[in-house]
C-alpha cells in the first residue's frame, strides 16, 4: 500500500492556495521590514551568522588522512572561509545558500507554479510537497514511495525516514540539506530546488544511505542492509551501510556507482555514473579508499584498495587509481598517474570539469 495522499476538494483546494497567498504575503512583509532594517543598520541584507553544521568527522579524517589539514571542526568558521583557506575544502556555509526554512518555502512556491503551470501533475505535486508541512516529511514521503515493495509498506518506511530526519542526529539532518545546497550549486542542469528534491536520484540514493548508516550504527544491520539492497535496486546505487560520507555530497546521474564497506568520502565531493571506490582483496578490515575533502571523481573513474586521495584533487574521467593522490593533484590515466594543478587551477568540485589537458 502506498503513502499517497488524497487530492483536495475544491473548496479545500481554495483554503489551501488562500493561505499559502497569506503566508507568501507574511513573508514579502518580513523580508522587507528586515531588508528595511539591515539598510538602516549599515548590515548587508544577506549575511547570516556562523552555522552550527560545519564538517563532520568523516570528511576530517579523510583530510587529516591526506596530511592536508589540521583537523579542527568548521562549525564555527565565517561562511565561505574553509573553501578559501588551507587548501581545505571541507563544507562551510556560503553567503548564496539558503537556510533551511526559507530553502522550504522556496521548493513550495516552485512547486506551487509549476503545479498551476501543468495541471495534469498537480495532484504528484500536492502529495509529495505541498500536503507536507516540512522538508523532512516531504523527503521521507519521496524516498517511501520510490523504495516501498510487497512486504515492506510505503507507510511504515514514511515512518522510519521521518523518524531519523527529524531525530537529533545532526550528521542525517544537515546533510541532506548540504546535498540538496550543492547539487543546485554545481549541477548547471539543476535550475530549481525542487528538481532536486522530486527527481535527482543520485541526491535520493544519498539519503538513503544516511538513513541506512544511521541504522547501521545503532545496531539494526538487518534493516539497513535491506535499503542498501532497495537502493541498489531502484536507483542503480550500491553503497554499504557501514560508508562514511561527508556534506555537500553530488552524484551527478549516479548510475552504476558502487562504495565498499570501509569507504570514507569527505565533505564537498562531486562523482559522476560509474564511479567504483573499491576494496583490494579479502585481508584485512580496511580495504577501501579514503576520498578526501573537495574531491572530483569523472564518470567511470576507479579507485581501489586503502588509498588517500587528497583535498582539493581531480580524478580524470576512466581513470584507475591504485596509490595515493596528494593534496591539489590530478590523478589521469590507466594506471592513473598523479600530476599537480596549477596554482590558478579553481577547485575541481567547483569546476565540474573531469577533463585534463597535459599543457597545463
Amino acid at each position: 500500500m502506498n503513502a499517497t495522499k488524497t487530492t483536495p476538494r475544491p473548496r479545500e483546494r481554495a483554503l489551501c492556495l488562500q493561505q499559502q497567498q497569506h503566508r507568501r504575503a507574511r513573508s514579502c512583509n518580513l523580508g522587507a521590514a528586515r531588508a528595511s532594517t539591515s539598510s538602516a543598520s549599515g548590515t548587508p541584507v544577506h549575511s547570516r551568522a556562523p552555522r552550527q553544521w560545519g564538517s563532520n568527522g568523516h570528511g576530517n579524517s579523510a583530510a587529516n588522512g591526506s596530511g592536508n589539514s589540521n583537523g579542527a571542526s568548521s562549525s564555527l568558521v565565517k561562511p565561505g572561509k574553509t573553501l578559501k583557506s588551507n587548501h581545505d575544502c571541507s563544507w562551510a556555509w556560503d553567503d548564496h545558500y539558503l537556510e533551511k526554512d526559507n530553502l522550504w518555502a522556496t521548493i513550495r512556491e516552485e512547486v506551487d507554479r509549476d503545479s498551476r503551470a501543468e495541471p495534469m501533475l498537480a495532484s504528484f505535486f500536492y502529495s509529495t510537497v505541498l500536503a507536507h508541512q516540512t522538508i523532512e516529511e516531504s523527503l521521507a514521503f519521496i524516498l517511501a514511495n520510490k523504495l516501498h515493495c510487497n512486504v515492506l509498506p510505503a507507510t511504515q518506511l514514511m515512518q522510519l525516514f521521518l523518524e531519523v530526519f527529524s531525530s537529533e542526529e545532526l550528521e542525517v539532518k544537515s546533510g541532506f540539506l548540504a546535498d540538496l545546497l550543492a547539487t543546485f550549486d554545481r549541477d548547471p542542469a539543476c535550475k530549481k530546488y525542487s528538481t532536486c528534491l522530486l527527481y535527482f536520484k543520485g541526491f535520493h540514493a544519498i539519503q538513503t544511505h544516511r538513513v541506512a548508516h544511521h541504522l547501521y550504527k545503532q545496531g539494526r544491520q538487518s534493516l539497513a542492509g535491506l535499503l542498501q539492497s532497495r537502493s541498489s535496486e531502484m536507483f542503480h546505487v550500491d553503497i554499504h551501510p557501514a560508508a562514511r560520507v561527508g556534506k555537500g555530497i553530488m552524484m551527478d546521474h549516479a548510475t552504476g556507482v558502487v562504495m565498499g564497506e570501509s569507504t570514507v568520502v569527505g565533505d564537498n565531493v562531486s562523482m559522476l555514473h560509474h564511479v567504483t571506490l573499491g576494496g583490494s582483496g579479502k585481508s584485512g578490515v580496511d580495504r577501501h579508499p579514503k576520498i578526501g575533502s573537495g574531491v572530483l571523481i569523472g564518470a567511470g573513474a576507479v579507485v581501489l584498495g586503502n588509498v588517500r586521495v587528497g583535498n582539493c584533487s581531480k580524478i580524470g574521467a576512466g581513470s584507475v587509481v591504485i596509490k595515493e593522490v596528494p593534496p591539489r593533484h590530478v590523478a589521469v590515466g590507466v594506471p592513473a598517474r598523479n600530476i599537480p594543478l596549477n596554482k590558478n587551477t579553481p577547485v575541481p568540485v567547483n569546476s565540474m570539469d573531469s577533463r585534463f589537458d597535459f599543457d597545463i
